[in-house]
């Protein structure tokens, strides 16, 4: 800084203050450091910016399985986030939500030094492990309904699914059958109690849902057994990879969508216009979670304190080929 400040002709203050981005320098000389930052290769130390300011400019991201879409799509908007606002992220993903796993990957975010958290994790896991948090850290929490406890940003799971079950409805399908998620899944869990709630308001038959783990083989399984059952006339998957199983496993049966069975699935992943036929399904919108994300650790930082409560993403219900009404013969 002192060599900036002797090329250029000013004080070391004025460096700082360039550096840093204050106003109330001069144009022409705040373009004269920065003539001077470039002609040494001078750049800002951020360990001795962290040290006078207390603050990493960094968040980390503590997230379980990386290969479902929603949690790559949600990375990903973080990541530009957190870019946007000058913030760089640490990713510890956690291969197996183990109680050891857990207290491994808060230790190693503690030793990395981050001034917040996004955890995207099923809060009963994070109570399990005993996790300790690092000190100043501010933690926000996705697909959780841990707001009494955490700053917590989802999707509006239960919302979404009742819009699905009743869209079916209303296009006069009797009942509607359901291929969830895990059970230990608090996504899976919410629209799976939609689902059930929004038949039992209506009068209708609940079957017992069939269990998937989000992948279309998982979904194809459960398509076959639903496929052999000729009074069933509409599905709801809870995920459009699982719904994208079920529309083969249905295609290899003779079972034609929509005109024998009906289909609407949850995510809307950029290839669900491409299925055959196009998918009905539920939007979530991963980028608007990341972004709340982001801002709901920022504004914890800024404010240097801790807040609690949910946020809840709106989902839209996108209709295309894959719903219709049931035919007589069905």
């Amino acid at each position: 800084m002192a060599d900036v400040a002797r090329l250029a002709g000013v004080s070391a203050q004025t460096v700082s203050r360039v550096s840093n981005g204050f106003p109330g320098v001069v144009e022409s000389t705040r373009q004269q450091v920065l003539a001077a930052m470039k002609e040494l290769g001078y750049r800002p130390n951020s360990a001795a910016r962290a040290l006078k300011s207390g603050r990493f400019h960094t968040i980390g991201v503590i997230m379980f399985n990386l290969s479902t879409t929603g949690n790559t799509r949600t990375l990903e908007a973080i990541a530009t986030s957190a870019a946007a606002e000058g913030y760089a992220i640490t990713l510890l993903p956690v291969a197996v939500p183990t109680q050891d796993g857990l207290r491994g990957a808060f230790t190693r975010l503690g030793e990395l030094a981050v001034d917040g958290i996004v955890i995207l994790m099923e809060a009963h896991l994070l109570d399990a492990a005993t996790v300790t948090l690092p000190p100043r850290a501010h933690v926000v929490v996705i697909d959780s309904n841990a707001g009494d406890r955490y700053c917590v940003v989802d999707t509006d799971q239960v919302g979404g699914a009742r819009t699905a079950v009743e869209h079916l409805l209303a296009l006069g399908h009797h009942t509607v059958r359901h291929i969830a998620g895990p059970a230990d899944s608090y996504s899976a869990e919410r629209r799976v109690e939609a689902w059930r709630a929004v038949l039992r308001e209506r009068g209708r038959a609940a079957s017992e849902p069939l269990r998937g783990d989000w992948s279309a083989e998982s979904g194809y399984r459960a398509g076959l057994r639903l496929a052999a059952d000729r009074d069933c006339t509409a599905v709801f998957a809870a995920n459009d990879q699982m719904a994208l199983g079920l529309l083969r496993a249905l295609s290899e049966r003779g079972r034609r969508v929509p005109q024998d069975v009906s289909v609407v699935g949850f995510d809307d992943i950029p290839e669900a216009s491409s299925f055959i036929p196009p998918l009905t399904t539920v939007h979530q919108d991963f980028s608007e979670v990341g972004r709340r994300c982001v801002d709901g650790v920022l504004r914890q930082i800024r404010n240097d304190r801790e807040e609690t409560g949910t946020t809840l993403v709106p989902t839209r219900l996108v209709l295309r080929g894959s719903t219709a009404e049931p035919s007589r013969r069905s």
